[in-house]
């Protein structure tokens, strides 16, 4: 017997699709201006255990149990105009058939274009568990190292006094000693609990843009695009100057000759799991090369890199810190103009 979705209306004409896409094993929905479904290819048909079920016309139940958080990034993508990626999302009206899934939400003339990428089951997550393993091995092994680095900075300060510039590169080589051997020490630990506390974003975005400007090529500019008003989120400062510098580093090894930082509050934000009332967004935008098509949906998967010298690890682990402060970075990126955005909920517990 033909199940049916309760109180559709009449389905939608029907829409030209081009083959290709009814052949992708990537799941595809296309959405209306409206958010009801227009097309699905057989491959999230499929996913979706919807195979014999009348669903076009349908709302976004039929996809999700939290369509109220999809609708918002989709009407999202639209007012934006960009492309924006959910983390983790979980899909599938019916029990037998739901999943985890990374969702792409992109405008397009008819409306909303949708691709699923389902996450991978936990024993394909195996090399994951093994790379953390040879994280916390190098964590180990650079500590005495990084205390060897911190004693000739100090040595350095000790004797620069005389030279304020050079003195001040002094510290900020012993200040990021310390800092990567707190990072070090974390991975060491078990828990891997991150120190939440009170801070002023514009202070840790001064950090990184210090440190970038004094590695970087002369020739590049990084400009700042504050909103003074922001107030303060909860988080662990040396998590985020390591999510923050990873993203400018990014820019950099981009080829970027601008990178301009900007932050902003946003309202109703759609996060990994939810949407938030009131968000943080810090915004690292620069002029490079961009993100090539093909890595832009496993971008910040562990080991995809589009350097051939890249680990692959450092937009990865950038996911992780903002996840492990209930956000999320998602990234917008064509040649020459390349958007990575750091959104933090305000006023909300996370864990």
């Amino acid at each position: 017997m033909t199940t049916h979705p309760a109180n559709l209306p009449a389905p939608p004409s029907a829409v030209r699709v081009e083959p290709k896409v009814a052949q992708l094993a990537t799941g595809v929905a296309l959405l209306d201006a409206d958010l009801r479904l227009m097309y699905l290819n057989p491959a999230l048909i499929e996913s979706l255990g919807l195979a014999g079920m009348r669903y076009l016309g349908a709302t976004l139940l039929v996809l999700s149990p939290d369509a109220e958080f999809l609708a918002e990034a989709a009407q999202r993508a639209v007012h934006e105009q960009r492309l924006l990626r959910l983390r983790n999302c979980l899909l599938g009206m019916h029990a037998g058939h739901q999943f985890r899934a990374d969702v792409s939400l992109g405008p397009v003339s008819a409306g909303v274009l949708l691709e699923v990428h389902a996450l991978a089951s936990v024993e394909e997550t195996a090399p994951d568990l093994r790379l953390s393993a040879s994280l916390r091995g190098l964590a180990h092994e650079v500590k005495n190292p990084l205390a060897g680095v911190r004693g000739a900075a100090q040595l350095l300060a000790r004797h620069l006094s005389g030279n304020a510039e050079l003195a001040k590169l002094a510290e900020i080589i012993i200040a990021e000693a310390d800092r990567l051997t707190g990072l070090a020490d974390r991975l060491l630990r078990a828990d891997g609990a991150t120190n939440l506390a009170p801070i002023n974003i514009h202070e840790v975005i001064e950090r990184v843009r210090t440190l970038v400007l004094a590695e970087a090529d002369q020739t590049v500019r990084i400009e700042r695009d504050y909103d003074p008003s922001l107030p303060s989120v909860q988080a662990d400062s040396d998590r985020l100057l390591q999510l923050l510098l990873n993203l400018v580093r990014n820019a950099l090894q981009a080829n970027a000759q601008v990178i301009r930082l900007r932050t902003r509050i946003d309202y109703g934000t759609p996060l990994a799991t939810h949407a938030a009332r009131l968000a943080l967004r810090v915004d690292v935008i620069d002029d490079g090369d961009g993100v090539p098509d093909d890595l832009q949906p496993t971008l910040f998967q562990p080991l995809v890199s589009g350097r051939v010298e890249g680990t692959g690890l450092g937009l990865s682990l950038a996911q992780e810190i903002a996840h492990e402060h209930g956000g999320v970075i998602t990234c917008y990126s064509h040649a020459g103009h390349t958007v990575f955005t750091l959104t933090l909920p305000l006023g909300e517990p996370h864990g």
